[in-house]
């Protein structure tokens, strides 16, 4: 499986990232071993998406960052963002 995910970070911003090992994908960023995400704990899980080609989940993370794709992504999860204040 590969997977596409969504982080909150502490400056409540969105941060969308692509992996085949999620859990521990996840790990990495709240434990600062990611360099982008590393000086913006806490973060939070907040969206993940699965696919069972490697193809599809990056063509949807690449689609995810792009301004129509962002757009989309904050209609998708308006009620999560709407509660944790960020919308």
């Amino acid at each position: 499986m590969y997977y596409v995910y969504i982080l909150l970070l502490n400056n409540n911003q969105l941060y969308t990232g692509y992996t085949a090992n999620l859990k521990q994908r996840i790990s990495e960023h709240k434990r600062g071993k990611a360099s982008f995400t590393s000086k913006m704990l806490p973060l939070k899980l907040i969206h993940y998406e699965a696919y069972l080609l490697r193809t599809d989940a990056l063509r949807r993370e690449k689609f995810l960052k792009s301004s129509k794709g962002k757009k989309l992504l904050k209609q998708q999860l308006s009620d999560l963002l709407k509660k944790l204040n960020l919308k």
